[in-house]
């Protein structure tokens, strides 16, 4: 089949969803299929950028390319998904978030006045209108998932992803706790070199890029955390292997998060990962005592278990590989037969 894979893109942005769709088409390819990425530039500010944006997507034409049909679109996030077709598969990462549950927090998009008001309304209008076009509606977690019908009444089918391709592989514990999410506010950094300041006990990686890494380094300097924090920026794929299969644990606590590869990574190398009680999709393979640890959002608490990590090298380990036998179940064969199924 021809397949196009729909992907909004930040310019100059990569993360979990660029990781997700590249592989996408590549495992598509690789099982016979005529696949290829689609893209169009995406910027969402000021507000009333969000749909003329949305309008780019609508206004393709994906019936064929070339002269031969296309077959199936799948359409990722927003506005990707607004795009018509007559195959049209949602395998959803996430709605426009400003207009929804981030709405009034300081990571929201619209404004109290009229006018912003009634674009977030139309934003929710054109969800309702464009995912309901779906003829097969997917979604990457359970937390995904739930949003979704909560918001348009919808409801979607839970298929989970592999994390990006590495080579994973386990080594005893180097002392670290490790931090591989893009540098984001929403991405919490800032919770972990908290946590570093109040416990002596462990020292901190971070191993990845993004437009909040300047403050996090004033952050780090300002706690006193030289030579115990280091900021590697966006390193190699030999590299990160290396840090997922040495670091004590992995610290993943965004702000309700979507689906997010990171406790996949590493659970895959054999490490148990700290999260929150409001991360959302973490909490779905995350569970506490089980394949990890999951505290409150406050610094003493992520260094109270960042040390006891530390300190109990054989119970980290064993939080480790029941979240490798988890992960272990989530392969691109099940999702893909699912996918076009």
């Amino acid at each position: 089949m021809r397949i196009a894979v729909l992907r909004p893109q930040v310019p100059f942005a990569h993360g979990g969803v660029e990781i997700f769709t590249d592989e996408l088409v590549e495992e598509l390819r690789a099982r016979g299929h005529d696949a290829d990425l689609l893209s169009i530039p995406f910027k969402w500010y000021p507000g009333a950028r969000v749909l003329t944006q949305a309008f780019l997507w609508r206004m393709l034409d994906l019936d064929e390319a070339d002269g031969r049909k296309i077959d199936i679109v799948v359409a990722t996030k927003f506005p990707s998904y607004v795009v018509r077709h007559r195959e049209k598969r949602v395998w959803l990462v996430h709605q426009f978030r400003q207009a929804y549950e981030l709405d009034g927090t300081e990571l929201g998009q619209f404004g109290p006045s009229p006018e912003e008001r009634a674009l977030r309304r139309r934003v929710q209008a054109l969800d309702r209108v464009a995912l309901g076009e779906a003829t097969r509606l997917f979604a990457t977690s359970p937390n995904v998932a739930g949003r979704l019908e909560r918001s348009t009444g919808l409801v979607a089918e839970v298929i989970p992803h592999p994390p990006q391709r590495l080579a994973y592989h386990s080594a005893p514990a180097g002392g670290f706790v490790l931090s591989a999410s893009r540098l984001d506010r929403a991405k919490r950094v800032d919770l972990l070199l908290d946590a570093a300041a109040l416990q002596p006990g462990f020292d901190v990686v971070i191993a990845s890029d993004g437009p909040d890494r300047e403050r996090l380094e004033g952050i780090a300097r300002a706690r006193g955390l030289d030579g115990r924090v280091r900021f590697e920026g966006r390193v190699s794929a030999e590299r990160l292997a290396d840090l997922y299969a040495t670091c004590t644990a992995v610290f993943y606590a965004p702000v309700d998060e979507d689906f997010g590869m990171g406790p996949y990574e590493a659970f895959l190398s054999g490490k148990p990962v700290i999260t929150t009680t409001d991360a959302g999709g973490p909490l779905d393979v995350v569970h506490d005592g089980e394949t990890g640890v999951v505290v409150a959002p406050e610094p003493e608490e992520v260094a109270r278990v960042a040390a006891w990590l530390h300190d109990h090298a054989t119970e980290a380990e064993a939080l480790g590989r029941a979240g490798k036998a988890l992960a272990d179940e989530v392969t691109w064969d099940r999702a893909i037969a699912r996918l076009l199924s």
